[in-house]
């Protein structure tokens, strides 16, 4: 079979995409599933009670595995040790994530990941072994990060975030039509063309993915009859990539779980802005000592103001707003210390999250008032705004000291 040919697609009793590819002995049924759909857990458990597969393949990576699985891990997260290692912004992406599709499960009586919990529930109570087989969710939002340009990013976070505050309700039939491989493929190819560079490591990379090491659970692994549930999105791809010549070996494996050097600019340019702003300083005292107080006087307020709005917006605590005010200024003169690391340790300090509030953490967030109300979802924001703030006020403060040494 060349890798243009794809295997006809069968639909399963509860009407789910069904592909069956042959790997020399190894023969692999792949069931294409909505993530919220009524029906698709109850495919999985009767595609199992055949008792024909050895084992069970999900597309799941261990920390969605983890979660799927032990929902309280959260609770035991070191909250002052994500923030230090800069995973804040990829904890909000999860929980916003989660919340969008938690939404559409409450509105349609189902928990989200259903089918995967069904799989590996019912793999489990059979003796079967469950091979995790998608790409570790922070490789690719960090490969996807890499691979648009800057304000594209802007767009992804915009898009996030409306995800979060969109109420309009998603008719049940709409999340059904997922399951028809022939009208996601159109809608693929379509996305394909308006925006490769987020095609690629979203859709195509993980189909990469997940064939291989589908491809090495049949092969290392000795699976001859592998059940694989994966979302229908992803079927045609990962048929396409299990039919091709020569195998993906581990080197796929390796090569798509590499995440790309970052660019030096990106690294370069907070340098850059210090020693502008700090020439401005110089050449305002040299001036007169008004106008170099006048420009340091710019630079707090405005870079402070800003951070301590944003520490605002965030609802922080008094002392926590305070300081943004005050660290804003320090830290952004510094680009190894963020203004958002020392606001979110103090809101940390003054106001500690309780056990409860971890436990409670995915289900406050799935409404927006929740974040607020939420203790650590609290400290995630005022880390995000305040963050923000100081950035922007950077740059405002950059452009009001130019204009200041220009026009005197």
């Amino acid at each position: 079979m060349t890798p243009s040919q794809h295997p006809a697609m069968a639909i399963s009793q509860t009407g789910e995409p069904l592909l069956h590819v042959h790997l020399g002995p190894c023969e692999i049924t792949l069931l294409g599933t909505a993530h919220v759909s009524r029906s698709s857990a109850d495919a999985v458990r009767e595609l199992l009670a055949t008792g024909k597969f050895d084992a069970v393949a999900v597309e799941l990576c261990p920390g969605r595995h983890r979660a799927l699985v032990d929902p309280d891990s959260l609770e035991r997260m070191n909250l002052f040790e994500a923030l230090r290692t800069g995973r804040a912004p990829m904890i909000v992406a999860n929980l916003t994530l989660g919340a969008f599709q938690q939404r559409l499960a409450e509105q349609f009586g189902i928990q989200p990941g259903a089918e995967m919990r069904a799989a590996i529930e019912t793999a489990r109570d059979m003796g079967k072994p469950v091979v995790l087989i998608d790409r570790d969710i922070g490789v690719t939002l960090k490969r996807v990060y890499h691979n648009v340009s800057w304000w594209k990013r802007l767009y992804l976070i915009a898009g996030l975030l409306g995800s979060l505050l969109s109420r309009e309700e998603i008719r049940e039939e709409d999340i059904e039509r997922l399951k028809e491989g022939d009208i996601l493929e159109s809608a693929f190819a379509q996305f394909a063309t308006e925006a490769r560079e987020l095609y690629e490591p979203l859709i195509d990379e993980r189909d990469r993915y997940m064939a291989a090491r589908i491809q090495a659970a049949c092969n290392r692994e000795r699976h001859p009859h592998l059940l694989a549930v994966v979302g229908a999105g992803h079927l045609q791809g990962i048929s396409h990539y299990l039919n091709q010549q020569p195998p993906l070996g581990n080197e796929t494996i390796e090569e798509l779980d590499t995440i790309p050097p970052a660019s030096r600019w990106p690294r370069v340019i907070p340098w850059f802005i210090v020693a502008l702003i700090a020439t401005g300083f110089v050449l305002g005292f040299r001036r007169s000592p008004t106008l170099g107080w006048e420009l340091v006087s710019d630079w707090v307020v405005i870079n402070g103001g800003l951070a301590a709005i944003g520490a605002l917006l965030a609802t922080a605590h008094p002392l926590t707003i305070l300081g943004a005010f005050v660290a804003a200024p320090l830290t952004s003169l510094n680009p190894m210390i963020g203004a958002g690391m020392v606001t979110a340790a103090l809101e940390l300090f003054l106001r500690k999250p309780n056990v409860g509030d971890f436990g409670r953490l995915r289900k406050d967030t799935i409404a927006l008032r929740g974040w607020w109300r939420n203790g650590v979802a609290r400290i995630l924001l005022v880390f995000l705004f305040s963050t923000l703030g100081s950035a922007v006020g950077t740059y405002l403060a950059g452009f009001r000291i130019a204009d200041r040494l220009i026009g005197s």
